[in-house]
């Protein structure tokens, strides 16, 4: 029998911590999957699809290819097409696109008990910053302001808010602020702001919630203010299970065989 294949794709890639993830949960499963990394690029990513044979199951997608993906999926899911991101390809016979960073936030969150969030601030309107939106109004959240350089990038994001439902605002970092129960963060590579800034927002910003893990703590929760901080290496294992569900029996609602003892193996290779 054909051995079958996985991968992450990005740019850049050696960093990603999915192999690891990915090795650790398939050992406890019993399955001789291979998943491996490769440096693929927005020009090549085409191609590079094109070329897998039957023997792939799917891929994990990094920066910069999560709207390349979702321009390449047959089937896209509901966060798929909210957010414009695909970060997992199942390759069944139809390319299904999802976005399992949505479910990963939702599951970070639940599993550090921050529930019944109303009022949120989200750092950033990049493409983190459309999952981590979708994510927090399933979390609950009925406001969201989003906090970025240049308040237009946001345009978007204020749309989508109207298609959830919910009010999401633009301000930008030094704007005045009122207070929010969370503040998710998804500047990239976990970028500093200057202290005052920080200060600012941190007043008024309850728990921090940062998309970035490595380092930890990131530039921004070394100078947090406003509560606890929390860093993304949640977001990361759960975004992970989620895909290994897909890739394992195609619905990531549904829980794995013994997932229990896979998110703590999962878990424990993050730590090495």
């Amino acid at each position: 029998m054909t051995r079958r294949q996985l991968a992450v794709w990005g740019d850049p890639i050696a960093h990603s911590r999915s192999p690891q993830l990915h090795a650790a949960a398939y050992a406890v499963l019993g399955l001789d999957w291979e998943y491996t990394r490769r440096r693929v690029d927005e020009h090549g990513f085409s191609g590079a699809l094109d070329s897998l044979d039957g023997s792939w199951l799917g891929l994990s997608l990094t920066m910069p290819l999560k709207e390349r993906a979702h321009g390449a999926a047959h089937v896209p899911d509901r966060a798929a097409r909210l957010t414009g991101a695909v970060n997992t390809l199942v390759l069944d016979g139809t390319r299904r696109g999802f976005n399992t960073d949505v479910g990963g936030i939702v599951d970070a969150l639940g599993e550090q008990r921050l529930h019944g969030l109303d009022r949120v601030r989200i750092l950033g309107a990049g493409a983190t910053a459309a999952s981590a939106l979708v994510a927090l109004v399933e979390a609950g959240a009925q406001t969201v302001e989003v906090r970025a350089r240049r308040p237009a990038r946001a345009a978007d994001l204020v749309a989508l808010g109207e298609r959830l439902e919910v009010v999401v605002t633009a301000a930008g970092f030094d704007d005045a602020a009122s207070p929010v129960d969370l503040t998710l963060a998804t500047l990239p590579g976990g970028a500093a702001l200057d202290a005052d800034t920080t200060a600012r927002l941190g007043d008024t910003g309850g728990a921090l919630f940062d998309v970035a893990y490595a380092p930890w703590p990131s530039a921004l929760a070394s100078a947090w203010t406003g509560g606890a901080t929390i860093s993304g290496e949640g977001m990361l294992l759960h975004q992970a299970v989620r895909q290994i569900r897909l890739f394992h029996h195609g619905d990531q609602h549904v829980a794995l065989p013994s997932e229990t003892a896979v998110v703590d193996a999962m878990r424990a290779a993050l730590r090495r």
